[in-house]
């Protein structure tokens, strides 16, 4: 039986960038990894694909736009295999690279998938058995179904076909309301669909202000989506002419048809095939392994990062995480955990949706003074001679001396902006170093001065 000193479970952000920091320092690495194509979800079916796609569709909605701007374009429209055919070319390129780093030969890469026999030994599918002195669970999630009436058999659509589409679907129902239903929501109404959006909770984007959800929603009714939020779903049902979704709406029980629906009702961690009972390994709702702030789970030398871990499902907070559990089972000195009060979020839709650090919900429900300043978007030169009028940028500050507590963005290329104050928060930067900073006019950028500058004018350092 092979000995390992860490062995990471997966090879997607957390487990690679784990087993990357441990064989530098020394530790004798493994990576356990049986999926057909290695890379992760980020590479191979997350982030990097729909985002190569979003931007195609958006290039697409500028060019049917072109009268706004005082251009004669005939007509723009997808074609899908050519986009399809662009999106494998650039992701091919990036599943390359992860490819060639997982088979460097700095740590032994195992292709099997891996249970647990107890808190050191783990299975493997090709019959194998390998111990650790210490291990990281990087499984990532998997796609969610939850228990309305007919969905389990209705074989809807998932992230995964959305994203490899050859044709322009007539019509799609797209159930739920978070980041990946709105992100490719829209794209498939600007490839040429008919969208349904069927969201449960009140809001879209329920984890964000409602303030800001409620931009990119009225964005998206006025890009012709059907969008109903606050419903509860009663069935869903297949026949020869496609799919049916009944639910209850401002107290009226609706009816909705179309060609084809893609499920977008949330992940969950992939954590079931792991047998961590075996390990002892406690777990939460839908599995997630619950961890301390180094990562550790209950048995301290078992390590949780990503998707299986939260709290946060963002690529840069699984390969911080991965890189803390490594070097926390190295017994590297003078760690410090992650700092999740600079957690940083991006929406891609159009308009886009950022946020950062500690903001208004958070600071109101433990009590904590603040100040906050916004200004919209329809009000700035630059993203007015853009076409680019929804939305605002928010400033969070604290009352006193006007350190940076968090921003929100919604709008044009928010998820550019959003970094001008993530060194900023990083640093403890107060508004008034921000405003000493030079910003060129005319930028989209130089829309945050705005809010800086009404903070500045409440503020009165001691």
């Amino acid at each position: 039986m092979k000995t390992y000193d860490f062995v990471a479970i997966g090879g997607g952000s957390a487990g690679f960038n784990a087993a990357r920091v441990a064989v530098s320092i020394g530790l004798k690495t493994a990576i356990v990894d049986g999926a057909k194509d290695l890379g992760g979800l980020c590479i191979l079916r997350g982030c990097m694909p729909s985002k190569t796609l979003l931007y195609m569709a958006d290039v697409l909605h500028l060019a049917q736009k072109g009268a706004a701007f005082g251009l004669k374009i005939p007509r723009a429209a997808a074609d899908m295999r050519a986009m399809q055919a662009r999106k494998r070319k650039l992701i091919g390129e990036f599943a390359d690279y992860r490819l060639r780093a997982l088979t460097s030969g700095k740590f032994e890469l195992l292709r099997a998938h891996a249970r647990f026999l107890d808190a050191h030994t783990l299975a493997l599918s090709d019959g194998t058995r390998i111990r650790a002195k210490h291990i990281l669970i990087g499984t990532g999630s998997k796609v969610s179904v939850p228990p309305v009436p007919g969905l389990a058999e209705a074989n809807a659509w998932t992230s995964d076909d959305v994203l490899d589409l050859d044709f322009v679907p007539p019509s799609v129902i797209v159930l739920g309301g978070g980041i990946v239903a709105c992100e490719l929501a829209q794209f498939l109404r600007r490839i040429g669909s008919r969208v349904v959006l069927v969201q449960r909770s009140p809001n879209i984007l329920r984890d964000h202000s409602p303030a800001a959800s409620t931009v990119v929603q009225q964005a998206f009714v006025d890009e012709g989506i059907e969008l109903f939020a606050g419903t509860q779903f009663q069935e869903v049902t297949k026949d020869a002419r496609g799919f049916g979704v009944t639910f209850v709406h401002h107290g009226r029980v609706i009816r909705r048809r179309a060609a084809h629906l893609f499920n977008a009702l949330g992940r969950e961690p992939a954590t079931a095939a792991l047998d961590l009972a075996a390990a002892g390994i406690k777990t939460e709702a839908k599995g997630r392994i619950v961890t301390n702030r180094w990562q550790q789970t209950n048995v301290p030398h078992i390590y949780a990062g990503g998707d299986c871990a939260g709290p946060a499902e963002i690529v840069h907070i699984a390969i911080q995480q991965g890189e803390l559990a490594a070097r926390h089972a190295a017994g590297v000195k003078r760690l410090k955990p992650v700092d999740y009060s600079l957690l940083l979020n991006v929406v891609f839709t159009d308009p886009q949706l950022a946020t950062i650090g500690r903001l208004e919900a958070d600071l109101k429900a433990e009590g904590t003074d603040y100040l906050a300043a916004s200004y919209p978007f329809n009000d700035h030169g630059k993203s007015i001679l853009m076409e680019a009028n929804y939305g605002y940028v928010k400033v969070i500050a604290e009352p006193k001396r006007g350190r940076i507590l968090g921003a929100e963005i919604v709008g044009k290329d928010a998820g550019e902006l959003i970094h001008a104050f993530s060194g900023p928060l990083a640093m403890k930067a107060t508004v008034f170093d921000l405003l000493r900073a030079p910003w060129y006019h005319p930028t989209l950028a130089e829309i945050v001065t705005y809010p800086l500058e009404e903070l500045a004018d409440q503020i009165r350092p001691a």
